[in-house]
């Protein structure tokens, strides 16, 4: 396991047990065995760290939600979408407590703009979804179901992160479908308008580039052992270089990296740029 990876899987351990304020780099360093020279190394500071597991766990998820949405049949899709997403509150539960208790003290101006970052991403993939399920039937409440579905999941999410309760994932995706539905079909008054959308909106954090997709996978290649993941990284990052490959062999690459969790965020960005190039 590479250095980087332990210190982020240890330092999660250590965060649920005593939070981000209490935890120090000297515990950190302990805690996996190795030097605080080996940690610089990896992270400037304990606030680099913290942004470093949020961008992780977010770039995940935004990935997972992603490849659902645009690989998903449409009789499945909205139960897909939200069996992932508790799915993946149920996985993570004890470090989003951890972001949830102690938002005040982490909470700074560079974290406001990853998560609106973020934000922004999941507000277009529901977007797209609630689209192509529904058509022209939403055009007026679009934005409404948006932020109707984002608030089912904030709401729901509070019975994995403060109820230590067995809960069928399935059951519940179930139940959200029937009153997206619902919505969907029933509510003519919107409140959202394209005004208000337009004054939300906010810059993206980056903009991504073609020479950044090729210098993040240049460095996951370095940091990866030898295994079918990386040889797909370097293979992908020929074809960004010198496009030789059909795109069903693209694809290929794209699935063999997609499940791997530091190589999610590229599949992520090449799907994306595949599909504005071809």
């Amino acid at each position: 396991m590479i250095k980087k990876q332990l210190i982020m899987e240890k330092a999660i351990e250590l965060f649920a047990k005593q939070g981000f304020e209490a935890t120090t780099v000297q515990q950190i360093t302990d805690y996996c065995g190795i030097s605080k020279g080996a940690f610089y190394l990896s992270f400037k500071s304990k606030e680099e760290l913290i942004l470093a597991l949020i961008d992780h766990f977010m770039m995940q998820f935004i990935s997972d939600i992603d490849y659902i949405v645009k690989n998903t049949a449409d009789e499945a899709l909205l139960f897909e979408f939200y069996y992932s997403i508790y799915e993946s509150f149920q996985k993570h539960s004890d470090f989003a407590k951890i972001l949830m208790k102690e938002q005040a003290h982490s909470f700074n101006d560079q974290l406001i703009i990853k998560l609106h970052y973020y934000d922004r991403l999941f507000d277009t993939a529901i977007l797209s979804m609630v689209m192509r399920l529904y058509g022209e039937e939403i055009q007026r409440i679009k934005y409404d179901l948006v932020f109707c579905i984002k608030g089912f999941m904030n709401t729901y999410s509070h019975l994995f992160l403060f109820y230590n309760l067995p809960l069928d994932l399935n059951l519940l995706a179930q139940s959200l479908v029937e009153k997206t539905n619902l919505l969907a079909k029933e509510a003519t008054i919107p409140f959202i308008s394209d005004e208000m959308v337009q004054i939300l909106k906010e810059p993206l954090q980056q903009e991504v580039s073609v020479e950044l997709i090729q210098d993040m996978i240049e460095q996951k290649i370095v940091e990866m052992e030898e295994s079918i993941e990386k040889e797909s990284l370097l293979l992908l990052k020929e074809q960004l270089v010198q496009p030789t490959f059909s795109r069903a062999i693209v694809n290929g690459l794209l699935e063999n990296i997609r499940n791997h969790p530091h190589c999610k965020w590229i599949a992520y960005l090449l799907r994306n740029y595949y599909q504005q190039v071809l």
